[in-house]
């Protein structure tokens, strides 16, 4: 068993997590200001990653692009993309990552605390949210190992154009109301922005 083989049932009864469901994890979203070459780089390529649709192509031609955006505005944390983050192979937790930011400037070897799992879907977010959570659940155990515990453990799903938050807080789960869409990339650069800044 691996990330991608989660099911909502299993990630609920091997992890005991209370799934919350009724809440948005961000009413206030600070001011975020995109960057020019940001923009500009969505306007001439989301269109082909559209036509192309594929996880691969909304994944380098738009997810990517904002990631490596973060990183490079926020020189506190890194940045990694497809990497393997082997946990608890017995109990699942092992696999590929699509992307994980961590809290940490070391770029060449990763180390807790681990902020943020990203996983990218060609277009059915509900599909997404238990191998994110199952990645989540072990960013929590990875950075208990690494004695760098954080209170609360973000995630989310993305196609690229829609962008659906998680958040894991002990063993309470939440998945947010509200998804986010590329059309306000200010929105979901400031949410972002403000999980690596611990702001929220």
């Amino acid at each position: 068993m691996s990330y991608s083989d989660f099911t909502i049932d299993n990630l609920k009864e091997k992890f005991q997590l209370e799934f919350i469901e009724d809440q948005p994890l961000f009413s206030k979203i600070p001011d975020y200001t995109v960057p020019s070459e940001l923009l500009v780089f969505l306007g001439k390529f989301l269109s082909l990653a559209l036509a192309i649709d594929t996880e691969k192509a909304r994944s380098e031609l738009i997810i990517a692009p904002m990631l490596a955006e973060l990183k490079l505005n926020l020189k506190e944390i890194s940045l990694f993309s497809g990497i393997e983050f082997n946990v608890d192979k017995a109990l699942g937790l092992n696999g590929r990552c699509d992307f994980i930011i961590s809290k940490s400037k070391e770029q060449y070897s990763l180390n807790a605390p681990v902020l943020v799992m990203v996983e990218a879907k060609n277009d059915n977010i509900k599909s997404g949210i238990p191998q994110c959570g199952s990645e989540m659940v072990a960013a929590q155990r990875f950075n208990a190992e690494k004695k760098n515990d954080i209170e609360t453990i973000y995630g989310c799903v993305s196609t690229g154009t829609n962008w659906k938050f998680l958040k894991l807080t002990t063993a309470h789960f939440y998945i947010d109301t509200m998804e986010y869409y590329i059309q306000s990339p200010d929105k979901i650069m400031a949410i972002l922005a403000s999980i690596a800044q611990g702001k929220v």
